[in-house]
């Protein structure tokens, strides 16, 4: 595959022409609801079988080569009219040999809530575990599912279930309280050990996926005893143990989203944590990116400290959102899926833009009540940079929230350096 970004003129032929694609191939690789509406700076998958790379400012050979898995050898090889491997400029393209690629096998996994078998069938070949979302626990240790979809689909594609277990109350939102239940009273901690057994023995999951949020401070450490006896006991039944965790700069960050998660002690415990590295921007919160590069590279650098790289799950968002201007605190932006931000963009005649720092993509428009909006969301610029520090990192693999709406791109992206593991 290849990435090019629309440029002013651009029309879906004559990009095809131009890469020696078929159109159709590059509408439906990039999911294009009207062709014949593109924006500048619109980044399209160019799906072909010689992959390029375009030379970005600060690139060297070396950096390239480590970014698509190829040896600096391979990549000379491949390019010989580079004569200087020390002199190549912004906006060059670089051949990517494919038989010289070696690309990382890792996890993927990805939480669903409601999907229609379409979206499911396209999206199982590419992960590693499904994490339907989600058996929420009440006060007394009593698992309700909350999803709604055919999880008996992932069968015939080798993807394992997960069972994901929350704290989830039934009017919404994470209960400090039903942790608190689960953590700290004996009878109902047991009974929530009981009935999440009894699904597992009902056979078709592979393991859990504990997402207990907001748990009170004073809780940390009962929850880390009962993630070893969680441990302990899945183990046993020959299951597998994996925790969400909130994204921390260090051990001591205050706020009751962070304080009981102890990133060391999952880290040595479960067999993978996904860090949830996303929502700095939110539906509550200021327009800017949701998952800015900068702001889970830090993420990142505390957690590869103190827990085995090779067990982190980076998180990755799987939508955008669009916010009304001027911000204004209690309103609520508007989720959108990617597919959808960048139709929008060309509705509104609106030029996607692109953060350096942040390794994301933008727009601002006016809507039809006259007030200026603005939309950050994922293309296939800004997934490329995340997947990089998968492998500059040595992380495990990636986890993505969530997967209702299908974005091709994204798979692409993702299926262009690495191999997806198969447990089954």
């Amino acid at each position: 595959m290849e990435l090019y970004v629309v440029k002013s003129g651009d029309t879906i032929h004559r990009i095809a022409r131009r890469f020696s694609t078929p159109a159709d191939d590059i509408i439906f690789a990039n999911q294009l609801q009207n062709p014949n509406v593109l924006s500048v700076g619109q980044a399209l998958i160019i799906p072909n079988t010689q992959t390029r790379s375009t030379v970005s400012r600060g690139d060297t050979l070396y950096s390239i080569a480590r970014r698509h898995g190829v040896s600096l050898q391979r990549l000379l090889a491949a390019n010989p009219e580079i004569a200087n491997p020390n002199r190549i400029y912004p906006g060059q393209k670089i051949v990517i040999p494919a038989d010289g690629r070696q690309m990382r096998e890792i996890i993927v996994n990805g939480y669903v809530t409601d999907a229609a078998d379409s979206t499911l069938n396209a999206t199982l070949p590419y992960l590693t575990f499904l994490s339907p979302f989600s058996y929420r626990s009440d006060l007394f240790g009593n698992l309700t599912p909350t999803f709604s979809l055919n999880i008996t689909l992932s069968a015939g594609q080798r993807t394992a279930n997960l069972l994901t277990l929350t704290n989830l109350q039934e009017a919404g939102g994470f209960s400090s309280q039903i942790a608190h239940a689960i953590l700290t009273d004996p009878a109902v901690q047991d009974k929530f050990l009981e009935n999440a057994e009894a699904l597992l023995g009902q056979g078709g999951w592979y393991g859990v996926n504990v997402d207990f949020e907001y748990i009170y401070q004073f809780d940390r450490e009962s929850y880390n005893q009962f993630l070893r006896r969680l441990t302990e006991r899945m183990h046993q039944l020959g299951c597998i143990v994996v925790t969400a965790l909130a994204p921390k700069l260090s051990d001591s960050q205050q706020g009751l989203l962070y304080e009981a998660h102890d990133y060391a002690f999952h880290g040595q415990t479960v067999d993978y944590v996904v860090l949830m590295t996303y929502e700095w921007g939110y539906t509550y919160g200021p327009a800017m990116a949701v998952a800015p590069l900068d702001k889970v590279r830090q993420v990142l650098d505390y957690a590869a400290q103190v827990m085995p790289a090779g067990r982190i799950l980076m998180g990755v968002p799987n939508y955008g959102y669009d916010w009304t201007l001027p911000f204004a605190q209690g309103t609520a932006a508007r989720s959108l899926s990617n597919v959808e931000a960048a139709a929008l963009a060309g509705q509104v005649g609106a030029a996607i833009q692109y953060d350096q720092t942040a390794q994301s993509p933008f727009f601002r428009y006016y809507g039809g009540d006259g007030r200026q909006h603005e939309v950050w969301f994922e293309d296939a610029r800004s997934l490329r940079a995340k997947y990089a520090l998968v492998n500059e990192y040595g992380l495990g693999g990636v986890s993505f929230w969530n997967l209702n709406n299908l974005f091709r791109t994204n798979f692409i992206v993702l299926e262009s350096m690495f191999n997806v593991e198969k447990v089954l």
